[in-house]
């Protein structure tokens, strides 16, 4: 591990009613230097909004290859590419190659990422979702973190409902296509 990453341990009660996922989760999360408290609680949601059989974290920075977090099925082969933050054209493109299922988390402003993508080699970049929360959102949920939290996470319609160690927030889930 690299000098000055901070353990942060999540222990997670999941109830997405619009999926049929119900589960409690115990997640140790590794926040590089580099990484925002902001980009950590969006690993964090993508992983919990997309929780299913085969997924995990990536090394992180150092998995060069490799998403945020991904889903593997039984033989080991890559089924959604999970993508956080703001990621460039060609590590879409290699994503949507790779496994035909890309979703992007993000915390940042949507209106000023999609733009980035326009008239970019993107394959099946139609196919590409992204998803995002209401403003301020992320950032009320990252100031709640702790080295060891307690997060509850419902998502019902649409609408997510977090509490994070007592901080209790609520947000749509916005999702648009990249194109």
């Amino acid at each position: 591990m690299a000098i000055g990453v901070v353990m942060h341990t999540f222990d997670v009660q999941l109830a997405d009613l619009d999926r049929g996922v119900y589960d409690d989760l115990t997640l140790r999360l590794a926040q590089h230097p580099s990484e925002t408290p902001a980009f950590m609680m969006t690993r964090l949601l993508a992983y919990c909004l997309e929780y299913a059989a085969g997924i995990a974290f990536s090394e992180g920075i150092a998995a060069t290859n490799e998403p945020a977090v991904l889903i593997r099925d039984a033989t080991g082969r890559q089924t959604a590419w999970i993508e956080v933050g703001a990621p460039d054209a060609e590590r879409l493109h290699y994503g949507s190659k790779l496994t035909g299922r890309v979703v992007i988390y993000t915390h940042r402003d949507p209106a000023r990422l999609l733009p980035q993508w326009a008239g970019k080699k993107i394959h099946d970049a139609e196919r590409i979702v992204l998803r995002s929360f209401d403003p301020g959102f992320i950032d009320a949920a990252a100031a709640a973190i702790e080295r060891r939290n307690t997060v509850t996470l419902s998502v019902t319609e649409g609408q997510l409902y977090l509490d994070v160690n007592g901080t209790n927030l609520t947000s749509a889930v916005h999702e648009r296509a990249i194109v």
